[in-house]
């Protein structure tokens, strides 16, 4: 689910924090790439007639076809990737879990009915809310990934999580994901849509949570106002506040800094309209995006290397038992040895680190490029003079 409305309170309060550009623009960067919500949206995304893309034995392949051409895109836009898998939720997160399952029971039995009854927009609506991603994607997208030497590693808990650790690090330039909470886990860069279809043209989405802070008003020690605040928007963890809408949340943060101000607030002004739900452990939620269970990243699991693509195992796993086309496999899998092989050129920043400049130091710049100028107007201004001797010299003399 990520954090309800937080994106669009970011583009109204921090608009400087997003960018929007081309997947070029990402050239010579690692992306730690959260790998289930990717998976996801290629199931939901690689449809047809409503239903997921199966080879001739009736088995899905939408999970592969979708990891498989969006990982070569990347690549061939010069990105390595690396995929973070979920591992076991946290217990707090099961109540939301339930609910997701309770939804998607329901869906089954509104595509059912809208098979028999409905037309054929509310057969794929209802049909995406019963796509869920399970093991046996995830084991075979791993399968793939190692065929192709594009590295993954399985978090503990939340991919989220594990994908801001390594960015944090450095080990990476940014964690890739659709849901607004890896902002909540301090990833300073959060890429959304880079996982897409091309065929969508969705632009690439860059949020700096530095920007994001700024915006709000919040300097960098703050930012346990800023998680306080994702948590009263509605997060994984903890049903939200009924009548508390983003407005109101924000205002909320604003006016009393932190959800203990705010649950007091609520509790004791005798004009408050809200009801804070009986089992409202926000301590807990907020424990949980400080401290997640991850990986540190100096662990030998983080230690990513991008191999050469075994295109034979490639053609063997998706032509001979997932029914791909033989032509297509191989020349997929040769762009991706052709990419991953080359030296791909490194970023500019990727050399230099740029320092902001003290005032002495900008004076002193302006001054060594005056007096470059200046040493190129007299070099100039010498060489006319040496011309016009040479030109009035008569012809003969020494």
């Amino acid at each position: 689910m990520g954090i309800k409305n937080l994106f669009q309170i970011i583009k109204d309060e921090a608009p400087d924090a997003v960018k929007e550009g081309e997947i070029k623009n990402q050239f010579g960067r690692k992306v730690a790439i959260d790998a289930s919500m990717s998976i996801y949206s290629f199931l939901i995304a690689v449809r047809s007639d409503g239903q997921q893309l199966m080879n001739e034995d009736g088995q899905t392949t939408s999970h592969l076809m979708g990891m498989f051409y969006r990982t070569l895109r990347m690549v061939d836009n010069g990105i390595k990737p690396l995929y973070v898998f979920d591992g076991a939720p946290p217990k707090l997160k099961s109540g939301e879990l339930a609910k997701r399952f309770q939804r998607k029971q329901e869906a089954h039995e509104g595509l059912e009915e809208a098979k028999e009854t409905g037309t054929t927009e509310e057969v794929e609506k209802f049909s995406r809310r019963t796509v869920r991603v399970t093991r046996e994607h995830n084991a075979e997208c791993q399968k793939l990934l190692k065929l192709m030497g594009i590295p993954y590693i399985v978090a503990p808990t939340e991919a989220e999580a594990q994908c801001a650790v390594l960015a944090r690090a450095g080990k990476v330039y940014a964690a890739a994901s659709e849901d607004m909470d890896t902002l909540c886990f301090d990833s300073p860069i959060l890429l959304r849509h880079l996982t897409f279809s091309e065929q969508r043209k969705e632009p690439i989405q860059e949020i700096h949570v530095a920007k994001v802070l700024e915006g709000l008003g919040m300097e960098r020690k703050q930012a346990c106002y800023f998680v306080d605040l994702c948590i009263l928007l509605g997060c994984d963890y903890l049903d939200p506040i009924p009548k508390v809408g983003p407005s109101t949340a924000l205002k909320l943060i604003r006016e009393h800094k932190t959800l203990e101000g705010v649950v007091k607030f609520m509790k004791e002004d005798p004009k408050s309209k809200y009801v804070i739900p009986e089992d409202w452990p926000f301590e807990d939620a907020r424990d949980l995006f400080f401290n997640p269970d991850v990986r540190q990243a100096d662990d030998p699991l983080c230690d990513f290397k991008w191999e050469k693509p075994d295109i034979e195992g490639l053609v063997q796993f998706l032509v001979k038992e997932k029914g791909f086309s033989e032509d297509r496999v191989r020349g997929a899998a040769a762009r991706l040895e052709k990419n991953m092989k080359s030296s791909q050129q490194s970023r500019i920043e990727g050399f230099f680190k740029v320092q902001p400049k003290t005032e002495e130091q900008k004076k002193a710049h302006k001054r060594k490029l005056e007096e470059q100028n200046e040493a190129k107007k007299k070099k100039l201004k010498d060489e006319k003079k040496e011309k016009a001797k040479l030109k009035a010299k008569p012809r003969g003399t020494a």
